[in-house]
């Protein structure tokens, strides 16, 4: 008999730079409940880069602790900067290397992703 393959709890973080200001953090905690409202039951936790929390590592672990096997982050960066590419991937390393038995993907900043990109000309437009 064979076995049929189970598949992985998948878990999102939406990554943002972060701030002091705690208003700044609504924009991302809106997305985090739009996800959640599209998918109930989604495992969806909001990190920070600085300034802010919860850390990126803080948010996996959240989420492992909840069931994630596969942990999707999601930069909610509009330009690819330093930290997009150089900090981000280093932390996405290190969360592999603390929990080798979670899949992690670091998906590209949302601000490459063409349907934003249409979206804000739409906005733009009025």
């Amino acid at each position: 008999m064979s076995q049929v393959p189970t598949r992985l709890l998948r878990g999102i973080v939406l990554f943002a730079h972060g701030s002091r200001d705690p208003l700044w953090h609504k924009p991302v905690e809106a997305v985090a409940r739009a996800v959640r409202q599209k998918q109930p039951g989604a495992l969806v936790a909001c990190a920070y880069l600085e300034w802010s929390t919860p850390s990126l590592e803080e948010s996996c672990q959240s989420l492992i602790a909840q069931g994630a096997q596969d942990i999707s982050i999601l930069p909610l960066f509009l330009g690819v900067g330093k930290h997009a590419r150089e900090d981000l991937p280093e932390l996405a390393t290190q969360m592999a290397a603390r929990w080798p038995t979670i899949s992690f993907q670091l998906q590209a900043a949302v601000g490459e992703n063409a349907r934003l990109v249409d979206l804000l000309a739409d906005i733009a437009l009025g």
